[in-house]
């Protein structure tokens, strides 16, 4: 493998890393020595210089990260600020209680008990990482049943659903069998839940 080469591979390992990663791995996937591994990474953050590149490569400890520089920072934030990081709806909440109490539950589900139709804020959730899809139910339409994630658990720091505050009367809730004799007998009207 020519120096070319190797600083490609360098440049592709840290770049698909997005982590930090050790000079001994880099030096084993560069094919050279662990003492060489800082002249290679020398000669790309020169050619990064020479470009006039927004990248950087930083020492960490006994790592190696591929990094942006901190003039672009501005940009960057102002260019991948998401509905992701907006705070959640009152609607959204509501949407998650219901998953977190019931799941796993369709979208028709929840809009039984809310009363108005949440597919944008379930979709929402799926975008966030709040909710994700466990499966067709088998039924008609096959609707997609939803569950929350393990970062709803983190955002709410929770360690499992046990976690969750117990209702005044569980009793009226309803179970996985009743949401399939519910979702079956609904009249046909265009809606299968997905």
């Amino acid at each position: 493998m020519t120096i070319d080469e190797k600083i490609s591979v360098l440049e592709a390992v840290l770049f698909a890393s997005g982590d930090p990663v050790e000079i001994t791995r880099l030096a084993q996937v560069c094919q050279t020595e662990p003492d060489i591994l800082p002249k290679l990474v020398t000669l790309l953050s020169d050619r990064y210089q020479d470009t006039g590149s927004a990248l950087e490569v930083l020492r960490l400890g006994e790592s190696y990260q591929l990094a942006t520089k901190p003039q672009y920072a501005d940009a960057i934030r102002a260019a991948i600020e998401t509905k992701k990081n907006t705070p959640l709806s009152p609607a959204a909440m509501e949407v998650l209680a219901i998953m977190a109490y019931n799941q796993p539950v369709t979208k028709s589900f929840v809009e039984h008990i809310r009363g108005v139709d949440s597919s944008s804020v379930v979709n929402s959730l799926v975008e966030k990482n709040l909710l994700e899809e466990a499966g067709r139910l088998d039924i008609p339409g096959r609707p997609v049943a939803y569950r929350t994630t393990e970062n709803f658990l983190r955002c709410f720091q929770m360690a499992s659903l046990d976690e969750l505050v117990p209702l005044d009367n569980q009793t009226e809730q309803l179970s996985f069998e009743d949401l399939e004799t519910m979702t079956a007998t609904e009249p046909e009207d265009g809606k299968d839940g997905c």
